[in-house]
């Protein structure tokens, strides 16, 4: 339990901190530091500890940010790797071969690829827009899930 907690902590100081460095306020203390910094060149007559300061300090930043980044790109990749799942899960006319596709080897996704590749072509080849999927079909669907669903409101 001690290790979950951990990782939920983590999880959420990470995130706090990618969308903080992230920011325009980030950028801007970044941008002043350095600025601060090359001022003070002169001052410290270019020596060699006053560049050591600058690689140091953005040296320890930048390996310390790697794992946090990519900590994050880990949960957001796997929240949209589950997300896709459920949609493919949930629609009878989808391929649950296609499910945790994530996990297949180079060998069996270049296959995969190669069959979307063909109907990728044929979808070419069509000259009526609304014989492929258009944006009438996807109002029709979600009309058809509006009525279908008993959890969902109709407000209209």
């Amino acid at each position: 339990m001690k290790k979950n907690n951990k990782s939920k902590r983590f999880a959420r100081i990470a995130s706090k901190v990618t969308k903080a460095t992230g920011s325009p306020y980030a950028f801007l203390a970044a941008f002043v530091v350095i600025i601060i910094w090359a001022l003070l060149g002169p001052v410290f007559g270019y020596s060699d500890t006053w560049q050591l300061v600058i690689n140091t300090g953005t040296t320890i930043i930048t390996f310390l940010m790697v794992f946090v980044i990519q900590q994050s790109q880990n949960r957001d990749t796997t929240a949209i790797q589950l997300k896709l799942n459920e949609l493919i899960a949930c629609n009878a006319a989808a391929s649950n071969r296609l499910v945790d596709i994530e996990d297949l080897t180079e060998e069996e996704l270049a296959v995969i690829k190669k069959f979307y590749i063909k109907l990728s072509k044929l979808a070419e080849k069509e000259t009526n827009l609304h014989a492929t999927h258009s944006l009438d079909e996807a109002t029709d669907n979600q009309q058809r899930k509006l009525k279908h669903s008993p959890s969902v409101v109709n407000k209209k």
